[in-house]
This record gives C-alpha cells, sequence and structure tokens, in this order.
C-alpha cells in the first residue's frame, strides 16, 4: 500500500471536497479503489499505485474547480473523475470557471463540462454554429444564455427563438385556442429558459415589445432577420427545405445557434432530417462551426449518460449485424 498526502487551503475546501454525507469522497474512493481521510486538515489518500495519483489528480482539479466558483455537485466530481480515469485531466484546465451571464435569480450561467466551455468559445467566436448532441447536454439552455449575454451588452436588439412543431402538421387544427395555444406546447422548454434567465416581469414586457420573439419554424419565412440573435432548437426535425430557410434568414450583425439530437428525429418516412444534411453542407466553411457533444457533456441524472451509452452500444450491434 501507498499513500498521497494532498494538502487542502482551509476548512470551507475541505468541507466542500467531502460534500454532503461525504458523498464526494465517496464517489472518488469508487472511482479510483483508493481510502481518502482527512488528516490534520490535508487529505490522504491510501491504496495502489497508479490509483493514489489519479484520486490525487481529481482531488485537485476539484479544488481548482471550487475557488472558481463552481459548486462540487455529484455531476461535477462524477465528470471530474471519469475525465481523470480516462486521462483528459488537463483538458480541464479550459474550464476558467468564466460566466456566461446571470440568471433573474442571481445564479451564475457557467458551462460544467470541457464540452460545453468549448460551445460557448465557439458562439463567441462564430456567426453560425451548430451544436449537435444527446439530451441533457445544454445545447439549448447555453445558447439562450449566450443570447441573453449578447443582448444586454448591447451586440443584438432581438432575440429570436424557434423550432418545428413536427408533431402538429394537420392535427394542430383539432387543437383548441388559436394558433398561439396550439404551437405554445412546442415552444414552452424556450419560453422556460428565457423566463429564468429575464425574470417574469422583463419577460413578458419585452416579449409584448417584439424584443424576444418565441415562434414555430414557419413564421421565419420570408423575412430578414437583422441584429439578432437566433436561435433554431430540435432542428434534427427540419426537412432539407426548412433548415436552407432559415440559414438564409441571416441579416446584418446576427448571430445563429442550430442545435438538435440526431439521434431522436420524428420526421416521418421518407423525409431527411434537414440537420443531417446541413451538417455535411456547411462543413468546412469558415464563421460556421460545428460542435458534437458526447455523452461526457450531460449535465441530467447521471442515468442518462448510462442510458445514452445503453442506446449507442445497442445501435452499434443492430449496425454490425446489418452489415
Amino acid at each position: 500500500m501507498a499513500e498521497i498526502i494532498v494538502p487542502v487551503d482551509d476548512a470551507d475546501q475541505l468541507s466542500a471536497l467531502f460534500g454532503q454525507f461525504d458523498g464526494n469522497v465517496s464517489k472518488i474512493q469508487k472511482q479510483f479503489n483508493v481510502k481518502v481521510v482527512e488528516r490534520g486538515g490535508a487529505l490522504k489518500v491510501i491504496g495502489e499505485e497508479p490509483n493514489i495519483s489519479g484520486a490525487a489528480v481529481a482531488l485537485k482539479s476539484l479544488m481548482e474547480l471550487s475557488e472558481q466558483g463552481q459548486a462540487l455537485s455529484e455531476h461535477t466530481v462524477r465528470y471530474v473523475a471519469s475525465m481523470v480515469a480516462d486521462g483528459a485531466a488537463q483538458e480541464l484546465t479550459e474550464l476558467d470557471g468564466d460566466g456566461v451571464c446571470l440568471t433573474s435569480s442571481g445564479k451564475i450561467v457557467r458551462p460544467r463540462t470541457v464540452g460545453q466551455k468549448r460551445y460557448i468559445d465557439q458562439i463567441k467566436n462564430n456567426t453560425i454554429v451548430l451544436g449537435i448532441g444527446p439530451a441533457g447536454t445544454g445545447k439549448t439552455y447555453l445558447a439562450v444564455a449566450m443570447a441573453v449575454k449578447a443582448f444586454r451588452e448591447h451586440k443584438v436588439k432581438k432575440v429570436i427563438l424557434t423550432r418545428p412543431a413536427v408533431e402538429a402538421g394537420e392535427k394542430l387544427g383539432f387543437l383548441p385556442g388559436d394558433m398561439q395555444d396550439k404551437v405554445d406546447p412546442y415552444l414552452r422548454p424556450l419560453y422556460d429558459a428565457l423566463f429564468e434567465m429575464f425574470g417574469a416581469d422583463t419577460f413578458g414586457r419585452y416579449m409584448e415589445k417584439g424584443i424576444i420573439e418565441v415562434a414555430p419554424l414557419a413564421y421565419m419565412r420570408g423575412r430578414t432577420l437583422d441584429e439578432a440573435f437566433i436561435i433554431l432548437d430540435e432542428a434534427q426535425n427540419t426537412t432539407s427545405e426548412q433548415i436552407k430557410m432559415f440559414l438564409t434568414r441571416l441579416g446584418n450583425d446576427s448571430r445563429m445557434v442550430i442545435t438538435g439530437d440526431i439521434t431522436q428525429i420524428d420526421l416521418p418516412e421518407p423525409k431527411r432530417s434537414g440537420l443531417v444534411e446541413a451538417v455535411k453542407i456547411l462543413k468546412g466553411i469558415e464563421d460556421i462551426a460545428i460542435h458534437r457533444f458526447t455523452e461526457k457533456d450531460v449535465v441530467r441524472h447521471k442515468l442518462v449518460q448510462d442510458i445514452i451509452k445503453a442506446y449507442e452500444k445497442f445501435n452499434e450491434g443492430r449496425t454490425r449485424n446489418h452489415v
């Protein structure tokens, strides 16, 4: 057996590292098959090499994130431990603690994974960004945060969010209410994100003034969108014609973010996903970035990661069987 001492700055940092009911340390111990104990204000890691070295790196990385203002949540601890175990600890230095924006309640919106940080950087540095990845990776939420940031910094004058109402079709007419009532259920996730960022009163006022617009994709046809931050959500359910129509709405001093999960396509056969086609067509064009999230970027419950990996494994096996 070997051991490593990991110095800890103060009692608050020590408390954050251990977490509620020592849950954080328990995850580190399980991931690296070591024992972690507190000794004189420091942490002693006991076990076999190279396990204790990996656990020490994970603990130091968590301390750095804590110093930057990151809460050491269950997800953060699990993510850091998996990155270190995979030999990607150096990538964690990209998480510099910078926030994107403040919500109406004062919460700082920060990227929580390296993939999310790279996504944010691509939105900063490109006019059009396509964010592709599984559910729970923050594709839409972070895009909305960046839109709010751009608006507050007076870089754009409007925030426009849209998504296709694929499930509606002719059934839309059978739903109660006017057109807005019919499409609102499809736009609810976008409303929720904006509501959190701006708060109820500001959100309502901006909606009335047309500063914020949340509308079905069909409403974009025939328009030129200047000085706007435009987000197309659930783009995997657009047709080739729809996504081309959307892309060509781009006006002067505007930005676009297109998000989607190409494993969740709901289009009826034989229609093809416009997002899948756009990724191929737009690849390599200057000022257009394509960002791919992985299951490591999922910030929901751990089971969401496990479900995504299980489906990927199942689909890979089915593909091999058909070859």
